[in-house]
């Protein structure tokens, strides 16, 4: 039997609080707790962007950033990217780098579940292969930069509120343009 995803539970300071079960936080009354998003890039500098399997408890098929996660209790941030990056898409990363080592958003999707997460937001290169888990990513694609921007500008609904809200800083911080010499 595996043993269950716990994830660190946050008070309004970011300070640790407690843990929970990960089957049991996202709802209705989501508490504050920790999770990552990490944004992968190829060797042409494209961002791997993923589409959430139709399973998914919360925003079931909307695209979003490469993948998230949420660390376990006492477990490094990089090594929880490396992690999930492994679990979910199958892929191996170098580069990992905190670029919205702050980032915090609130959302309520369609069905009422509501995200509630301290997010501190990576980039990282891909090192080979992708196998992406169906439970959770049902499409995925390679997209520029500016392709990006272009699509959520066009089309917002598409996409996830957290990658709507990340976007914007990453593009300010200049996180997402890279010009593949690393």
């Amino acid at each position: 039997m595996p043993v269950p995803e716990i994830v660190v539970l946050l008070d309004e300071h970011h300070a640790e609080i407690g843990t929970m079960p990960k089957r049991e936080v996202h709802g209705t009354d989501t508490p504050l707790h920790l999770a990552f998003s990490c944004y992968v890039r190829n060797s042409d500098g494209e961002i791997l962007l993923t589409r959430r399997a139709l399973t998914k408890q919360s925003w079931p098929g909307v695209w979003t950033n490469s993948f998230c996660g949420h660390p376990g209790p006492g477990e490094d941030l990089s090594a929880a990217v490396h992690r999930r990056a492994a679990d979910e898409l199958g892929a191996e990363l170098t580069d990992i780098t905190p670029v919205l080592p702050s980032f915090r958003y609130r959302a309520m999707d369609p069905s009422g579940i509501i995200e509630n997460e301290v997010c501190p937001v990576f980039t990282a290169q891909l090192s080979g292969g992708l196998e992406p888990h169906a439970d959770e990513v049902c499409e995925w694609t390679w997209i520029a930069p500016a392709a990006l921007t272009a699509a959520v500008a066009v089309a917002p609904f598409a996409f996830s509120p957290w990658l709507r809200e990340q976007l914007p800083q990453l593009l300010a911080e200049d996180a997402l343009e890279w010009d593949g010499s690393a």
